[in-house]
């Protein structure tokens, strides 16, 4: 006589293989999912990768660029500092050396005097000027000829050729 244990043996078989199929059938599907996925992650994360290298590659470049400008105004604004240091440097000689020729030479204080008196007329009042030269003076109008005054003429005529004193040749 048979049980109906194990008449049942069969379908309780064919259950439990129909379970295995469809769970190996689930299993496969869910590790094509998960190859899909990753494949799909990993070309994302290259993406992202790429882009990032090429935006880092872009900020690089301007952060190079800006460090240029910098680096060129930093020696522009050096070499004007520079300049105006030698710029006061030889203004400073130049007055100088005016009233050093005023002290060795007494007659120039007077032919300024006569110049200025040419200059505004012969009621004009003139004064000494501490460093050498004259200063004069009629209502309205004055003459500066003073060393110091002589000497800045002197060097602003001679404009942006002064800069020639000290461009490399």
């Amino acid at each position: 006589m048979t049980t109906s244990g194990d008449a049942l043996r069969p379908v309780r078989t064919e259950l439990l293989r129909a379970a295995r199929a469809s769970a190996d059938a689930v299993r496969a599907g869910a590790r094509t999912d998960a190859e899909k996925t990753l494949r799909s992650a990993r070309a994302t994360a290259e993406a992202e990768l790429c882009r990032a290298r090429e935006l880092g590659r872009a900020d690089g470049a301007a952060e190079a660029a800006r460090e240029r400008v910098r680096a060129v105004q930093d020696a522009w604004a050096a070499e004007l500092a520079a300049r105006a240091e030698a710029h006061a440097a030889l203004r400073d000689a130049v007055r100088a050396r005016v009233r050093a020729e005023f002290a060795r030479d007494a007659s120039l204080r007077s032919r300024c005097a006569e110049l200025a008196r040419e200059l505004l007329g012969p009621r004009a009042t003139v004064t000494a000027s501490a460093g050498g030269g004259v200063a004069a003076e009629v209502p309205g109008r004055r003459v500066d000829l003073s060393a110091v005054a002589l000497a800045d003429r002197a060097l602003d005529r001679l404009g942006v050729r002064a800069e020639a004193l000290w461009d490399p040749a």
